[in-house]
């Protein structure tokens, strides 16, 4: 069994508020998916290339309308996985995934009858049904500013509104294809009440493994601004049911840069961890074990011991900035005296 612990793996609730029509079309659908997704982007007319329609992978919000349109051929597609932050003039996410493929956006108008939370829940029943992989989420003022998500990062005006009611989300799919496309969804309420969706897929044709970037520098400084900061890419792999391991120690070498970046501080490593089905005491034992892990790297990797020490706390602290986010680990920074 392999968990993972992305900052993030949050919001999707287990009760939905819809009868989703996805679930009464789900074979019909996947047979188009799987038909749609597989005709490489050269095999399409410049008519398909253009047309104003929805993507086979999300079915719209009912009753709602598309106002903006494009498809594109990208070699180096930036899919957000951090709040956005603005560094040294420029707008930066502490983590993202580059990708080559091709890109469909779509901007839906959606009737005034409804809230950001029932359009989230209504894409959310999607991808349970479907077993997306929830890489990252945000809501309101934990995504960042509005501005930066609009302008910078979606280049679309119309996408702009108070903080407060926005919701964003980045997934990879579970088709039957080769290769899952991968999938970012913006939820905004414009300050003269409109509510909009923006919808983001992103289809790779050949099989490329996405490369992760964190900005080390951008998290260096949130950690010094908020006194604690969520760690990307941590995955623990518990296959044969024996101890857990760290799935990929390179995964960290952000974290090793970081540290070296900032020679100075110390920190906690602290390990959260939730599971109904289990004891408290197996919990505290399982957190403390994780955050040693995690340790053990950073020293292998030439950090010093006395700047790190590891802590375990269980299901003992669950909240976070990002709502539901208990499953995590947290870099904290230890205050001098």
């Amino acid at each position: 069994m392999q968990s993972s612990f992305f900052p993030q793996q949050c919001v999707i609730s287990d009760s939905p508020q819809f009868t989703s029509p996805f679930a009464k079309f789900s074979a019909s659908l996947g047979l188009l998916l799987l038909a749609l997704l597989s005709t490489p982007a050269h095999a399409q007319s410049a008519g398909e290339q253009t047309a104003r329609a929805d993507h086979p992978l999300l079915m719209r919000f009912p009753d709602s309308e598309i106002v903006e349109y494009d498809r594109t051929n990208e070699l180096n597609h930036q899919l957000v996985l951090g709040t956005l932050q603005r560094t040294r003039g420029e707008v930066v996410p502490e983590s993202a995934e580059r990708l080559k493929g091709r890109v469909t956006r779509i901007v839906y108008a959606i009737p005034s009858d409804y809230q950001v939370s029932d359009v989230r829940e209504f894409f959310a029943q999607q991808l349970r049904e479907r077993g997306d992989n929830i890489l990252f989420s945000c809501e309101g003022r934990a995504c960042g500013s509005s501005n930066y998500w609009a302008n910078d990062i979606f280049k679309r005006r119309i996408l702009y509104g108070p903080e407060r009611n926005q919701y964003y989300l980045a997934a990879r799919s579970n088709t039957a294809l080769e290769n899952d496309p991968f999938l970012a969804l913006y939820l905004i309420t414009r300050a003269n009440k409109r509510l909009y969706a923006y919808v983001e897929i992103i289809e790779s044709e050949i099989a490329v493994a996405p490369q992760t970037l964190v900005n080390e520098g951008l998290l260096a400084a949130t950690l010094r601004e908020k006194g604690s900061v969520m760690l990307p890419l941590v995955q623990f792999n518990t296959a044969g049911g024996g101890d857990e391991e760290l799935d990929d120690p390179s995964a960290l070498d952000y974290l090793v840069r970081l540290l070296r970046i900032e020679p100075e501080i110390r920190v906690y490593l602290v390990s959260h961890l939730s599971a109904p089905e289990r004891s408290l005491e197996s919990l505290l034992e399982r957190s403390v074990k994780r955050a040693q892990l995690i340790k053990a790297v950073l020293l292998e990797k030439g950090i010093e011991d006395g700047r790190i020490e590891a802590a375990g706390v269980g299901p003992l602290a669950p909240s976070c900035a990002l709502s539901d986010c208990s499953d995590r680990i947290e870099l904290v920074l230890i205050q001098s005296e």
